[in-house]
């Protein structure tokens, strides 16, 4: 009871405030302020204020056991104990994982040993007749829906810089 009265009185002491400041002609201010006068008396009547001391009177509690009881700095170790092995168990699997992939890589690399595409001129090129026609009598007009194709040297030159920078 002691506190829904102090709860009114609070709020009537910020509603008299946004008066006044709206009497100023600060409305924006005193709206602000008749916002915050209700918050205690709100509070109050949804029954927050007592819950708040509840859980005041728990954490109050709980402080007063961490200082004075071990079982509760044991449990803090046990905690810290978790902490440690998660972080380590995510170290190691992300160096396995890496691990994995280098090997993942290296598996690749055979492959990767052959001449680089274009090296030794595109076999492409040299099938092809000069005219511009095929084997098969077709006018090149047929071929130009296949894009880059006519000259895949140049194609592949940027792929070979980046090949060629990384060793392959």
């Amino acid at each position: 009871m002691l506190t829904t009265t102090v709860c009114a009185a609070l709020s009537a002491a910020g509603l008299a405030i946004a008066f006044l400041t709206a009497w100023r002609r600060r409305f924006a201010a005193a709206t602000r302020l008749a916002a915050v006068a209700l918050v205690p008396v709100g509070l109050a009547m949804s029954g927050l204020v007592g819950l708040g001391g509840k859980i005041g009177r728990a954490v109050g509690s709980w402080a007063a056991d961490l200082v004075l009881k071990p079982t509760v700095w044991a449990g803090f170790a046990v905690l810290a104990c978790a902490v440690v092995l998660w972080i380590i168990g995510r170290a190691a699997a992300a160096r396995s994982g890496s691990a994995a992939s280098r090997r993942e890589t290296r598996a690749a690399e055979p492959a990767a040993g052959a001449p680089a595409l274009g090296a030794s001129g595109p076999p492409a090129i040299r099938q092809q007749p000069v005219s511009g026609r095929s084997a098969s009598g077709e006018g090149a007009g047929k071929g130009k829906g296949k894009g880059k194709g006519a000259e895949p040297s140049e194609d592949f030159s940027d792929i070979e810089a980046i090949l060629k920078k990384h060793g392959i």
